[in-house]
């Protein structure tokens, strides 16, 4: 992922990031079968600052693609689509809190804070269990989705994966991170 305060991309980051892009929407139009690319492209030329978070997302091998359009807030809805977790987001803890009640052996990062960097948010336990409707996702991986306060108050956190043709829903401690376990994220634009 960048590390630059900056959220700009140069032209040929843009122009690298939309070819990518549109080549995804249109190798798996199973996900977003009424969209056209011309209207999601218009919308991500009028908003910059979410082509830079597209743009955290697939550098961090999460592969966003569109799976829907909100015509409420007229808004495309992106998701990671890697066929496991993002490689660039694994061995996380769930969130900061977690992370500062480590002791030994603390990981680099924790999901919760590296999607607010991205400009991102962790998909909930039914945005994960509507992406696993558009393919098998994470059959060896699993991915912390966002946790309810009442779990995450008495120290758990939850995360899903896809296993014998089912979603699953697990909890763990929130300090815990394992490296194949990363997250998933959603952005709208």
């Amino acid at each position: 992922m960048a590390s630059s305060n900056k959220k700009e991309l140069s032209s040929e980051q843009y122009d690298a990031l939309l070819r990518v892009l549109q080549a995804r929407f249109e190798k798996n139009m199973n996900r977003h079968e009424d969209l056209e690319w011309d209207n999601v492209q218009a919308k991500l030329e009028a908003n910059a600052e979410k082509l830079w978070s597209l743009n955290e997302m697939e550098s961090s091998g999460g592969e966003p693609d569109v799976v829907g359009y909100d015509k409420e807030k007229d808004e495309y809805v992106f998701y990671d689509c890697s066929v496991e977790s993002p490689k660039g987001r694994r061995s996380v803890c769930y969130d900061r809190e977690a992370l500062e009640s480590r002791k030994k052996h603390k990981p680099e990062n924790n999901a919760m804070d590296m999607a607010t960097e991205m400009g991102i948010e962790l998909l909930t336990e039914e945005q994960y269990r509507a992406l696993q409707k558009l393919g098998n996702f994470d059959m060896k991986t699993s991915s912390w989705v966002q946790t309810p306060s009442d779990i995450r108050e008495l120290g758990g956190a939850i995360f899903c994966d896809y296993r014998y043709g089912h979603v699953f829903v697990y909890h763990n401690g929130a300090d815990s991170y394992y490296g194949a376990r990363g997250f998933r994220g959603s952005l709208r634009v």
